[in-house]
Parts: structure tokens; sequence; C-alpha cells
């Protein structure tokens, strides 16, 4: 299974490793480096971590959560 996580783009949900707010991404120190993607042409509100990607979201955290409940995969 797939989800959006915004500007279009998919990502299977069992390579995602986290879904983080975008408070906790300025806590973290995460940057945008070379294996990263920017989605988002405005403000950035999440960070969804994949196994090959770190995917810079213009969808909060609490979307995609909601998103990723609906393919049933388990929330922490």
């Amino acid at each position: 299974m797939y989800i959006h996580i915004g500007e279009d783009h998919m990502v299977r949900v069992k390579d995602i490793i986290a879904i983080i707010d975008k408070d906790s991404v300025a806590a973290s120190g995460i940057r945008n480096t070379g294996d990263s993607i920017n989605l988002s042409k405005g403000p950035i509100k999440s960070v969804v971590i994949t196994e090959k990607n770190i995917y810079f979201s213009p969808l909060s955290s609490n979307t995609l959560k909601k998103r990723s409940a609906q393919t049933g995969i388990q929330v922490l």
C-alpha cells in the first residue's frame, strides 16, 4: 500500500520508518541533505523518513497519521 505525502508524491507504507512533526524536526537538527527531498513549496509541516530518503512534506503529521491509519499500519 502507498500513502500520499504531498505534491503528488507517494511512498510505500512499509518503507516508512517515522513521520515527525515540524516542532520535533526543528529540535532534531534534521537538515535538507543529499538523501532528502523537499516536497513543500511553502512551509515544511512534517518529515517522512523512509529506508532510502527523507521527505520534507507540506502536510501535517496529523494528516499523515490519519492517512496511514486508513492503510492499516500501526501508529505509535
